[in-house]
């Protein structure tokens, strides 16, 4: 079997993969947040499912409530598929009150508000796969209550407080990049809460994983087990995923070489990382969600001259900024990498 997983991009989202990844460790793994990323997912596992023609199919999406335009374009597409041969089983499992009118008229839709999506995924597992329990250690079914906890906000319960601390290690790790590297985002963040369970089973485990959860971190990004700040060890590893995809990412202007990058947050440390490491590249390009850019150089071009041409921006001529005021959001870097080159193209 085929198994494809849909989940949001917080701690319920994650905790819900946690789950399915116990019976299909192979899957294919998606994570989203509302609007068009959650387009733009389906639409990924709609042309992924497409060579699986012969095998048993199962879709899975959870924590995310789709309005009743989306549940027909998906239910559409599903039965389309299944009318030419595909042996697709579609399941939304969810928890938001949002979600009630497409739960009343597709039978794929599942909505419970009273669990967190976690909790109605780990008991759907329960309900449909034998094997399933034999998998789940106490730390593990433990763990699921503090997402509960914590999710449905049940501030008298006995692990609310640890469920706290392990949404703030979700919400505020963003130390490898999710657009460029969502595989690698996604399984930093599920080894990050694999790392915190056994806390479950200390006194004030919560307040102990607190206090750890910087050396957790630093743990999993460390490459050579040589420890550093923070910021160092998240360039180097940063750095070392992009050399893995510069080629993808490479854009040139004028003879120069350089390396694009989408929703980076502050590149100076990896932009400076990334260009001693490859001097073959002469300046790193980083745009954000809503158009803002940010140059970097080390002396082979004057990236204050680039920024200017390109949007009026400016600065140092190894660091500069400026902003596309006709910029359209989007998570595809491939659109993302388009615009910006037919941009060098027209100052070119």
């Amino acid at each position: 079997m085929k198994f494809f997983h849909i989940s949001h991009t917080d701690l319920d989202g994650y905790g819900c993969q946690l789950i399915s990844k116990k019976i299909f460790p192979n899957g294919t793994y998606y994570n989203a947040n509302y609007g068009a990323e959650v387009k733009t997912s389906i639409d990924s596992v709609l042309r992924e499912l497409i060579p699986f023609k012969d095998e048993e199919i199962f879709f899975l999406i959870s924590d995310l409530n789709l309005n009743l335009d989306e549940s027909k374009s998906l239910n559409k597409n599903v039965n389309k598929l299944n009318n030419e041969g595909f042996n697709i089983k579609l399941q939304l499992l969810d928890h938001h009150a949002t979600g009630k009118p497409s739960s009343l008229k597709y039978d794929w839709y599942f909505l419970d508000v009273t669990r967190s999506a976690t909790k109605i995924v780990f008991d759907y597992f329960c309900e449909n796969y034998e094997e399933f329990d034999s998998l789940c250690d106490e730390s593990f079914k433990l763990f699921i209550e503090a997402i509960d906890d914590v999710d449905i906000w049940h501030e008298n319960d006995p692990y609310f407080e640890f469920g706290k601390v392990i949404m703030r290690l979700i919400s505020h790790s963003f130390e490898i990049n999710a657009t460029l590297f969502p595989n690698e985002n996604r399984e930093y963040r599920h080894q990050l809460l694999y790392k915190a369970m056994p806390y479950l089973h200390k006194k004030d485990g919560h307040i102990l994983l607190d206090d750890d959860i910087q050396n957790l971190k630093k743990q999993y990004l460390m490459l050579d087990g040589i420890n550093d700040t923070i910021d160092n060890l998240m360039s180097k590893h940063l750095v070392h995923l992009l050399e893995n995809r510069k080629d993808d990412l490479t854009i040139y202007y004028n003879g120069h070489k350089g390396l694009l990058t989408f929703t980076l947050l502050n590149i100076s440390i990896p932009a400076n990382t990334f260009l001693k490491a490859n001097p073959d590249y002469d300046f790193f390009v980083n745009l954000g969600r809503r158009g803002s850019t940010g140059f970097r150089a080390t002396g082979k071009i004057d990236v204050s001259q680039l920024a200017a041409k390109l949007n009026g921006g400016g600065g140092h001529p190894n660091a500069s900024g400026g902003s596309f005021n006709d910029f359209k959001e989007t998570t595809n870097y491939a659109k993302v990498k388009e615009y910006f080159e037919n941009k060098l193209k027209a100052i070119s």
